[in-house]
């Protein structure tokens, strides 16, 4: 009989974390598959330590490639899949205790689950959004693209609590290595798609190199053919736009994104930003405003940023007020601002700020 559960990972020198992430999740997984891509420290040996199934890839700037070869060695009906640096905790272990029931309950074909990529000083997320993570090994589509590589959700699909979250890696740094593969690969004549110009375009725009993201920003938002990905090619071109300084583009940009669905905060927040940086005080207030009621679209495949929705209009509307003149209302949004989140640096700012100020409601 088949293994319900494989965990399938590829890993080149993770000796600092690889232990971290199979100890929180190997007790609930039936088969661990690991395809090595080239390591020189000791991972190898830390992964033997978990199973016998590690096996060596020979690397060739495809990380699709590398999922696929690790998933053709898997056994079990449902393959997972982590990176070494991934981290499941104690309560997500008992998450995904439930889920392998759930398995077995339903037979979904795609499991939906959360991924925590990004944190505050206290340990907060600040950035998730939902992957695929569990997918049924008969009838699974191949893994695609060589960098930010995905599959596509098939069959039934169902979404799960159990999350994972990143980790970093002490001492590693990524640098250039995303850029250099879709470099690689664009100077070898292959095509993007839609979803990945929107990658190399952010990768573009990251390493300062402005003026040939925004022709592939904007090769994303017109071939793409999912609207979620057409809005995040407009916030990632509105930046890419106001680093070269065509403000009115990069404004232009941010409202076409309403035509491909609700406004998303971050978008809201972007547009307060620009005009309170003209001294546009009254529209600022407007679009942070707005920002405080824009929805969580995590389950649309949203990048989410629950910020952009909470304490950072709130800063800003604090600022914005008290320029205004309108010392008691900008002294509300601080106040709030305070009890979501009493640490963050800008918040702690604004509370000097106002102490020092002898604001009567303290």
């Amino acid at each position: 009989m088949a293994p319900l559960l494989s965990l399938c990972m590829i890993v080149k020198d993770e000796e600092e974390v690889l232990s971290r992430a199979l100890d929180g999740v190997s007790p609930f997984c039936d088969e661990i598959v690991i395809a090595d891509t080239g390591s020189t420290d000791s991972t190898v040996e830390i992964a033997r330590r978990y199973t016998d199934r590690v096996f060596d890839f020979e690397w060739t700037d495809d990380f699709a490639a590398a999922r696929n070869f690790s998933f053709s060695k898997a056994a079990g009906e449902y393959v997972m899949w982590l990176d070494a640096d991934d981290i499941v905790t104690p309560e997500n272990g008992e998450r995904l205790k439930k889920l392998r029931e759930r398995l077995i309950r339903e037979a979904p074909d795609t499991v939906m689950c959360r991924y925590d990529a990004a944190f505050d000083a206290q340990g907060r997320t600040t950035f998730s959004y939902i992957r695929e993570r569990v997918l049924k090994r008969e009838g699974c589509p191949p893994w695609q693209g060589f960098v930010h590589e995905c599959i596509s959700p098939f069959g039934k699909i169902v979404f799960s609590h159990f999350t994972v979250r990143h980790g970093e890696t002490p001492g590693k740094v990524r640098g250039r290595r995303n850029l250099d593969i879709y470099q690689h690969h664009v100077a070898a004549g292959e095509k993007l798609d839609a979803r990945h110009m929107l990658y190399y375009g952010r990768e573009l725009t990251a390493h300062h190199l402005y003026r040939e993201a925004e022709g592939v920003l904007e090769d994303a938002v017109r071939d793409s053919e999912w609207d979620v990905g057409r809005i995040e090619a407009c916030k990632v071109l509105a930046d890419c736009l106001l680093a070269q300084g065509k403000r009115e583009k990069a404004v232009e940009t941010l409202f076409s994104s309403f035509r491909f669905g609700e406004p998303r905060a971050q978008v809201l927040c972007k547009l307060g930003a620009i005009f309170r940086a003209e001294g546009r005080l009254k529209e600022a207030v407007y679009w942070y405003t707005a920002a405080l009621s824009a929805k969580d679209f995590t389950l649309l495949g949203d990048f989410d940023q629950p910020e952009y929705r909470t304490v950072i209009p709130l800063v800003e509307l604090t600022a914005c007020f008290w320029q205004l003149g309108e010392k008691e209302k900008a002294f509300k949004c601080h106040t709030a601002a305070l009890e979501l989140s009493p640490d963050h640096p800008a918040v702690r700012f604004n509370e000097d700020f106002f102490r020092a100020h002898g604001h009567p409601s303290l």
